[in-house]
């Protein structure tokens, strides 16, 4: 599994049936299915390359206009799958940071660059559901190592215009990790 692949649609119903059909067109697992913020429905998968793009493809030549938006992204880091199923709370970290986007996918690229790009540790990668439809991902490390990381991320992000907000925290508060979870 090195591969991931994700669909945004704009309706639940159509998103039910889609993941059933791109479950049948090819081997993949299934990360996850559910309706979101704002009435979406937001579909994860993982995989070889060539299972998840068939999937995907599938996906959004079903889904026509209701897709709003598609990823395939090979190589991925192993942190962002494990953040996105589960979040972990850090020991002790020295520095935290924090990226919202308006859009799943841009929370998902972003994390895969930050980890990719410096020494840090996904903490939780949260996708838009309960919170109006918006994203966030939060890395811990060193702290100059959290702005290495996030830099990156969204320097490769901000033509999208989906960046909301980042900041970074060093030495932050017992209370305020906690807050995040």
């Amino acid at each position: 599994m090195d591969t991931i692949g994700f669909l945004e649609l704009s309706s639940i119903a159509g998103g039910v049936e889609i993941v059933d059909s791109m479950l049948k067109v090819a081997q993949i697992e299934l990360l996850f299915a559910k309706a979101s913020c704002p009435g979406k429905y937001y579909i994860l998968i993982a995989g070889q390359v060539s299972n998840v793009e068939k999937a995907i493809q599938k996906g959004v030549s079903m889904g026509g206009g209701f897709v709003v938006a598609s990823l395939v992204l090979p190589r991925v880091h192993p942190q962002v799958i494990k953040a996105i199923n589960q979040s972990c709370m850090p020991e002790k970290p020295a520095g935290i940071g924090v990226m919202e986007f308006y859009s799943v996918m841009s929370s998902i690229l972003a994390a895969d660059t930050a980890v990719k790009a410096a020494n840090v540790e996904l903490i939780d990668i949260r996708l838009g559901t309960g919170i109006g439809g918006k994203s966030f991902v939060v890395i811990t490390g060193e702290t100059s190592a959290v702005n290495a990381a996030m830099a990156a991320a969204v320097r490769g992000q901000l033509d999208s215009g989906m960046l909301v907000n980042q900041v970074s925290l060093a030495n932050p508060r017992k209370e305020v990790i906690e807050s995040l979870f």
